[in-house]
């Protein structure tokens, strides 16, 4: 089976408003209900809310959180390539989250279980909410 093009949600920070619809939009999503603090991604607002950044999920080449995983319940879709977690295998141990370089992964706090980024299944919810294009999907390139 050929895997497609490595995609990822690219954030830019200068086009945030910080309104947040790109939170409710993914719990909305995954929750069938608005909670952004159960969102699978976040804005951090800084110097005193005078910009804020949007933080997703890099979906590593080399993740991390995938290859701490004593139970590997973190695996990359063929379809979309993002880095899924697998709620059935996950035993909410945290390791992933420990080791995510982007504090990305969360437990999340009625399931138990480590969550993060799946691309939506190729058509990420936060994109298509984002009124000012500060999240945007790129196609990484192949670097063979």
């Amino acid at each position: 089976m050929k895997q497609t093009s490595p995609v990822i949600i690219q954030a830019r920070f200068d086009l945030c408003t910080g309104c947040r619809l790109c939170q409710m939009a993914c719990s909305f999503h995954h929750l069938d209900g608005y909670n952004p603090r159960r969102s699978r991604l976040r804005i951090e607002d800084r110097s005193e809310n005078l910009y804020h950044f949007p933080v997703v999920c890099n979906q590593c080449e080399n993740p991390y959180c995938a290859n701490v995983c004593p139970v590997n319940a973190i695996e990359r879709d063929p379809k979309t390539s993002a880095l899924v977690v697998d709620q059935d295998r996950c035993i909410g141990c945290g390791l992933c989250i420990r080791y995510c370089p982007v504090d990305m992964i969360h437990l999340d706090p009625v399931l138990e279980k480590a969550v993060k980024c799946n691309l939506c299944n190729g058509s990420p919810e936060c994109v298509s909410a984002c009124p000012t294009s500060a999240l945007i999907l790129v196609v990484k390139e192949d670097k063979t």
